[in-house]
């Protein structure tokens, strides 16, 4: 990715949004881009695209964080029954619930971040969580 292609996502986003991003997994980024495909498609159907193009990082972690609230008050409904912890466990390492800003990427991260791999096409982001590497993976639009 070119140095004018980096600047661009982070002058189009709060720092705190893009380095929220890379924290998140594989299937949580799956989750987001099947939201905004949905968003595209249905302002597409009813005639409105630039509805769709107000629909931002910011907009998208808001509604993710809002769905992921929702699910967790479902979960812990089901923990009532014998059995049932390993969900609400889930639940409650899913980093689209973050929304704290303790771990945010400096700008020097975040452009690593941003960084493509050829073959992929994906940012990978490795950086250490509480001791712990791990890496989390953002598709590139085309």
């Amino acid at each position: 990715m070119e140095v004018k292609e980096m600047n661009e996502i982070l002058s189009k986003n709060r720092v705190e949004d893009v380095s929220w991003l890379c924290s998140l997994s594989e299937s949580e980024l799956d989750m987001l881009i099947s939201l905004k495909l949905l968003v595209l498609q249905r302002a597409k159907v009813i005639g409105h695209q630039e509805l769709a193009n107000k629909f931002d990082l910011k907009t998208l972690r808001a509604l993710g964080f809002i769905l992921m609230e929702h699910l967790k008050e479902k979960v812990k409904d089901l923990s009532l029954f014998p059995g049932s912890a390993e969900p609400l466990a889930f639940v409650a390492g899913c980093n689209l619930l973050k929304c704290d800003n303790d771990d945010i990427l400096t700008v020097e991260e975040l452009k690593t971040c941003l960084h493509i791999d050829s073959k992929s096409c994906l940012c990978i982001n490795q950086h250490h969580n509480k001791g712990q590497e791990h890496q989390t993976y953002e598709p590139i639009s085309q």
